[in-house]
């Protein structure tokens, strides 16, 4: 999707809004603390944006809500939001709009997988867990679909393909390993993994793919 210029710009605003944020840093005992109140009138407005040209379903919107939820005064939560907010920007200036559950109606998996990578070569591990599991849980739809059992929740399809024999209980743990690392990145859960964990999950998912599609 070609970025408009209005929320270019309204991206390039907030961008700014950040020195606002910056200039209450002072030092404590402890670590740095921020401003509540301008951090909160910045961290909203992000928010705003984030919400309209994502999504509420978006990693984006997801990880910043939940560190900003987590916000008390301390200015490592405004750094981890920073950080979030950035990346949103820099995909959207780039053209890389989209909303999770528009990629698993598609149920183009090879695309899903593509973009993963490709979110993974630019550094953005997080998103790249995320879209990695869309791959593997449509991936268990089309197993179930083959193979005429109901679909579900990932855990209980992956249970019940391996009850029926598709693959192998070893395989049933891995998808559960994969699928784990997934919804540790959209709950925020970033330190569980490292870029390193998230190219093993894609490459094993292609390859899971490869063997059982």
């Amino acid at each position: 999707m070609k970025p408009l210029p209005i929320i270019l710009q309204r991206f390039k605003e907030l961008e700014e809004k950040i020195k606002d944020v910056e200039i209450t840093r002072r030092e404590t005992d402890w670590t740095d603390a921020i401003n509540s109140e301008v951090f909160e009138e910045w961290a909203n407005s992000v928010l705003n944006l984030l919400q309209r040209v994502f999504g509420e379903d978006s990693v984006h919107f997801k990880n910043f809500i939940a560190i900003y939820k987590g916000f008390e005064g301390w200015a490592g939560t405004f750094d981890r939001c920073k950080g979030i907010f950035r990346a949103a920007k820099s995909d959207y200036e780039g053209g890389y709009l989209f909303k999770i559950e528009s990629l698993v109606s598609a149920e183009v998996i090879d695309d899903v997988l593509e973009q993963a990578q490709h979110l993974l070569d630019n550094e953005y591990k997080d998103p790249a867990a995320v879209i990695a599991r869309v791959a593997l849980e449509t991936t268990l739809k089309k197993l179930c679909d083959k193979n005429t059992l109901p679909k579900g929740k990932l855990d209980k399809m992956n249970a019940d393909l391996a009850k029926a024999g598709v693959y192998n209980i070893s395989m049933q743990k891995q998808i559960t390993a994969w699928a784990g690392k997934g919804n540790d990145a959209a709950h925020g859960n970033w330190d569980n993994y490292t870029k390193e964990d998230v190219a093993d999950m894609i490459n094993g998912v292609q390859r899971f793919i490869a063997e059982n599609l």
